[in-house]
């Protein structure tokens, strides 16, 4: 996400918020989670590690993404700054994500994400007990990833421009690695991108090919959609995985991706309610 789409979105709640004198609960906390992640990433600015053009080719010729968490040069004080404020604001949500356990809301929180926690999160690995203790594995998750969030988007920023996108075209992001949680439609041919969930990098990807298993059997793949077409969601039979997806060949105004996470959150319900589940490990042939 760019600072400018942080920017927008939230001027855009703040709008909503006087409009209707109150957000949704969701709405709420998202806003206070996107003025936290906007502060990093202006403070963080946009490093880019120091990777040689061959680097970079030999890299995503081999289907890896660029980035590795030993060369990201992050201000870990400041990390886990961001993570102490991210952890807060979740604990302000009990309705929303449960009681946050103790460790989680006491003093210093920050000191528990190490670069080692950090880094087990990044390559998907089991996460160390002294971070884990007492609270749901895909909440810690989820607020690492928050707190990552604004400093991978920084990278995200400066390489995407490496990408030869017709060349990747792979089910995990070219950058991080991370997995898609939402694709669109663009305006003009209708070719299908999928976006980040850790880095909001956009990539293109086949129109007719599972996003995680790789299923290209037309039978096995559908998608839905609503009224109005604007929103669609793929689903794969094969390995009953979902993606939500904007169409914007249908909308008239801009179209703030990250906030339609939130605004799409009904067809992730109707998605689990059909027994369909979010891609965890994305697979495709090289």
């Amino acid at each position: 996400m760019t600072k400018d789409t942080a920017s927008k979105i939230i001027e855009k709640l703040e709008k909503q918020e006087k409009e209707e004198g109150k957000l949704p609960l969701l709405l709420e906390f998202y806003k206070k989670l996107l003025q936290i992640q906007l502060k990093a990433q202006q403070s963080h600015g946009a490093h880019v590690p120091a990777l040689s053009h061959a680097t970079i080719q030999k890299r995503l010729q081999s289907g890896r993404p660029l980035l590795r968490f030993s060369e990201l040069n992050l201000d870990w004080p400041k990390v886990q700054d961001v993570f102490a404020k991210v952890a807060a604001v979740f604990a302000k949500y009990p309705q929303l994500f449960g009681e946050l356990p103790e460790n989680l809301r006491k003093p210093g929180v920050g000191r528990l994400l190490t670069k080692k926690a950090a880094e087990s999160w990044f390559d998907g690995k089991e996460l160390p007990r002294t971070i884990n203790d007492g609270v749901s594995e895909n909440l810690l998750r989820t607020i690492i990833q928050a707190t990552l969030h604004p400093f991978l988007a920084g990278y995200a920023r400066s390489l995407i421009a490496s990408i030869e996108q017709e060349s990747w075209r792979r089910a995990y992001c070219p950058v991080c690695g991370g997995i898609p949680d939402l694709a669109y439609l663009e305006k003009e041919y209708g070719a299908r991108w999928l976006v980040c969930s850790r880095c909001d990098s956009e990539w293109l990807f086949q129109r007719l090919v599972c996003h995680c298993c790789g299923n290209q059997e037309q039978k096995s793949l559908s998608f839905f959609t609503d009224d109005t077409e604007q929103y669609r969601l793929y689903v794969c039979e094969q390995c009953k995985s979902y993606l939500k997806a904007v169409d914007l060949r249908k909308t008239e105004n801009e179209v703030l991706l990250p906030l339609e996470r939130f605004n799409t959150l009904d067809l992730d319900s109707q998605a689990k309610t059909y027994g369909y589940h979010p891609c965890q490990r994305p697979t495709m042939k090289r």
